[in-house]
């Protein structure tokens, strides 16, 4: 067995042994108990300056790479989102090449027939998000003069995506924070851009935990308030709105919002921390997944999808379940900086060349963070070479001045 010398919080450390590695099958038709969409992170190219305020560089194989790995477990994407740092390092320049080019690959996936996506479209393939980040708040006009800024903002990015072919997933909009007065602005917004919305698409509530600056989104700081007027916007254009994606991290609101919901309409869970018994149900409703947590925990994701498919609710729970240590010490506070370990895990696992996030955010968690991200992911059995993540591990810590 592999062992590695890991760091403790007290300044000590510890000898690791890893587990043995597991083998997650893939599917070999369609997932249909869940819809599921995993977000994905995006991975820079390594001699790019990768600083903050620099203009994105992509590795375009590899970024695209991952999006076909996670296809090939039988998963959506859910693209040009916050797990791919939008408004924490990718700019609208590169998030437009991503859109375009996540689009063409869905599209040759789905030309390909794969059994696993067979009778998928591009949009169950992916969704991208079309948000207002072009904007310089710092330029922004205030009152109606804002307000129509947003919305053409919102109009140029959802074009973007339609064009591209991927469903539209309308962000949550920090400019849209900043200028609205009140509910009656979010709903003008959010309703005209429903109203001119050619296919349904996926509402995103973003919380604070996730981007300080959406405080008080829809309206008020209040939640059951916030919640209401969001109610009221979905009731009213239900035809709309293919689902909503929730990211509050309260288990109990995304279950009475999941109730109060009109028919056809799907709560897509955002909860990083209580996905599975949100995804599991509660006998009556169940909630669908458009997670980050997903691009990290994808192999055990999908099994645990197949064993639902498969009238296996139990196995697929207790799937899920020994995946939420990770998910939790991932998404921990300040839960913003998540991107970090689940492009840590996509280094590990060899997927991309070099432990590097644009905007320099490979910094933003510890060392002692990460090494622990390594040993739950171990011990949810997602290492899927151990030998190599140990390799990576130690000289991550060597150069860190851990063992030196």
């Amino acid at each position: 067995m592999t062992s590695l010398i890991l760091p403790n919080h007290d300044g000590g450390t510890r000898v690791y042994t890893l587990s043995a590695s597991r083998s997650w099958a893939k599917p070999t038709a369609p997932l249909t108990s869940r819809r599921a969409y995993a977000a994905a992170h995006v991975i820079p190219e390594t001699t790019a300056d990768n600083t903050p305020g620099a203009p994105a560089r992509l590795d375009w194989d590899a970024t695209l790479g991952y999006r076909h790995e996670l296809w090939s477990y039988g998963l959506g994407v859910a693209d040009a989102m916050d797990t791919a740092q939008r408004g924490m390092g990718l700019d609208w320049a590169a998030t437009q090449q991503l859109i375009k080019r996540t689009g063409a690959e869905a599209a040759s996936v789905v030309a390909a027939g794969n059994p696993s996506t067979a009778g998928k479209t591009v949009q169950d393939l992916v969704s991208c998000g079309a948000g207002t980040d072009q904007l310089d708040l710092a330029t922004l006009p205030e009152g109606t003069a804002g307000l129509k800024t947003v919305l053409e903002a919102y109009r140029e990015q959802m074009a973007v995506v339609a064009e591209a072919g991927p469903k539209v997933i309308l962000m949550a909009s920090r400019a849209l924070a900043r200028v609205a007065r009140g509910p009656e602005d979010y709903l003008h917004v959010y309703s005209t851009l429903l109203a001119e919305a050619e296919q349904p698409v996926i509402l995103h509530w973003l919380g604070t935990m996730f981007d300080p600056a959406l405080a008080g989104y829809w309206g008020s700081d209040d939640i059951a308030e916030a919640t209401a007027t969001f109610l009221s916007l979905i009731r009213a254009h239900a035809g709309k709105v293919d689902g909503v994606k929730v990211s509050l991290l309260d288990a109990s609101h995304e279950t009475a919002l999941r109730a109060a919901l009109p028919d056809g309409v799907r709560l897509y869970t955002g909860d990083d921390f209580n996905y599975p018994e949100l995804i599991d149900g509660d006998g009556t409703r169940h909630s669908d997944a458009l997670l980050g947590i997903f691009a990290a925990i994808y192999p055990a994701a999908s099994v645990a999808l197949q064993k639902y498919d498969a009238g296996e609710p139990a196995q697929a729970r207790a799937i899920l379940d020994s995946t939420r240590e990770l998910g939790k010490h991932i998404f921990s506070a300040p839960t913003f900086y998540y991107k970090t370990g689940i492009a840590f895990l996509s280094w590990l696992n060899g997927q991309q060349p070099g432990f590097q996030m644009v905007g320099g955010l490979h910094s933003g968690r510890s060392v002692v963070h990460l090494a622990r991200t390594f040993e739950l992911a171990d011990q949810a059995g997602l290492l899927r070479d151990p030998a190599l993540a140990a390799f990576r591990m130690s000289d991550y810590l060597r150069i860190n001045g851990v063992n030196a």
